[in-house]
């Protein structure tokens, strides 16, 4: 792994480099972006820490009476932006401190930060490695999206039929430019979907990345006249959109779910942190898939989990263990998606991961047969639960939650709820194009 940028290694190649602006990166509680950009003249100033903003503006923060930030910027994520390449624009993603300089209980990077520092009590080391889907759609001729795709192709297709594939090829392109280590870029089943998937990494670096990733993508899908999206759901009848986590705990250097003395592979510790996710597993959902139109991607016959289980192969149940061994043993949670927060979403699957390990629970019995085709009396006999059916449910399972509550803390556990439920509300009271067509006429 490359070594880490240092502030001197920052004003180093912003002079060398010729740098106008730097970005200073954070995100709200629901994982929007938000920035604040300086001139290169304030570097120092920024790098020591001394740049204030008013949180009471960002979804989640804090209340007007209280409303003074502190940005501190993180020298490691230091990059320059090649799409803005004749301005000269690099950013830095900044964690968020109060006035006095002690970290922010409501930054989402700080909730992750808290998780690691749990696992590294523990003496591990998580990694992730995500898998983010995202749709190409044309624009109308002022610009705005439409959920008309620009093709047909279906997995793996190749250009003529996959019309996104230059669009894509620019996506790696300026990802790799930016220090990522692109590891396969292809069509997905439904028209117009793609994913690009990046090499795994440590979990902050690898939030980060999802982070980074989406803009860059949003950038290019506009240059090539597209217009991408991460929505879970966009259209109907269609595979959604999903952001599945290859996850991993690595300790004294070597991969701790694996386990050669073991029939399948895995250790004790994996079998545990499975344990740990599914227990947790719906009431992590209004994290993992937190908004209203993720629960329209998590129905049967779409490739996406609905079942609380696991598997050592098939990709019915929400947990399923890739072939790999060795160095390369992961657990892939399926259900996330790319609207999520990436920052809380991974602290809370490692806090209930972690928690399996610390209990040792113990999981049921793999379910490798296709749980699409079980009855609901059969899965209700094996005790299989299903995920969520919608939003509403999912925020009051959440809210039944302790642990989760505590990876969160208090701060954003209340103020994401409060979101949630806002958004639920909305939704709720619309009448919406299908109940029009469906029943104008009839009554």
């Amino acid at each position: 792994m490359a070594e880490k940028l240092t502030a001197d290694d920052v004003r180093r190649i912003c002079k060398e480099q010729n740098i106008h602006f730097i970005r200073l990166q954070f995100t709200d509680i629901l994982g929007m972006m938000k920035n604040i950009a300086i001139t290169v003249d304030e570097l120092d100033k920024a790098l020591n820490n001394e740049m204030m903003f008013d949180g009471s503006s960002i979804e989640g923060y804090v209340r007007i009476e209280e409303s003074d930030m502190r940005l501190v910027p993180d020298p490691s994520t230091f990059t320059v932006l090649p799409w803005l390449n004749d301005y000269r624009i690099a950013r830095m993603i900044c964690d968020i401190a109060r006035p006095n300089g002690d970290p922010f209980e409501g930054d989402p990077r700080y909730v992750l930060r808290k998780a690691l520092k749990k696992a590294a009590d523990l003496g591990y080391d998580f990694f992730v490695g995500p898998e983010c889907e995202f749709f190409l759609f044309q624009t109308d001729e002022k610009g705005n999206p439409t959920t008309n795709t620009h093709d047909q192709a279906s997995y793996f297709d190749l250009g003529p039929v996959d019309n996104g594939e230059i669009a894509r090829i620019e996506m790696v392109e300026m990802l790799m430019k930016m220090g990522f280590a692109v590891e396969a870029a292809h069509h997905e089943n439904a028209p117009g979907q793609h994913e690009i998937d990046f090499k795994y990494s440590d979990a902050l670096h690898a939030a980060d990345n999802i982070i980074t990733f989406k803009l860059v993508v949003k950038v290019v899908a506009k240059k090539n006249g597209l217009h991408a999206t991460f929505m879970p759901k966009p259209i109907n009848n269609e595979c959604g959109n999903g952001m599945h986590c290859n996850m991993s705990l690595f300790k004294e250097g070597k991969n701790a779910f694996y386990d050669a003395n073991d029939k399948n592979g895995l250790s004790k510790e994996a079998y545990w942190f499975v344990a740990g996710l599914l227990k947790h597993a719906r009431a992590m959902s209004a994290i993992t898939n937190p908004i209203v139109n993720s629960y329209k991607r998590l129905v049967p016959g779409y490739e996406a989990p609905v079942y609380v289980t696991w598997s050592l192969g098939n990709r019915s149940p929400l947990i399923r263990i890739p072939v790999a061994r060795g160095t390369g043993t992961r657990l892939e949670m399926r259900n996330p998606d790319p609207a999520c927060n990436p920052y809380l979403a991974l602290a809370a699957m490692l806090t209930a991961g972690l928690e399996g390990i610390e209990k040792q629970l113990e999981p049921p019995a793999p379910r490798d047969e296709n749980i699409y085709h079980m009855s609901m009396e059969e899965r209700e006999a094996q005790g299989i639960q299903n995920l969520p059916v919608n939003l509403q449910e999912a925020i009051a399972a959440l809210k039944q939650d302790e642990l989760i509550y505590d990876a969160l803390g208090a701060h954003v556990f209340e103020n994401f709820v409060k979101a949630k439920q806002i958004e639920w509300d909305r939704y709720a009271k619309n009448v919406h194009p299908w109940e029009t067509a469906q029943y104008l006429k009839l009554y």
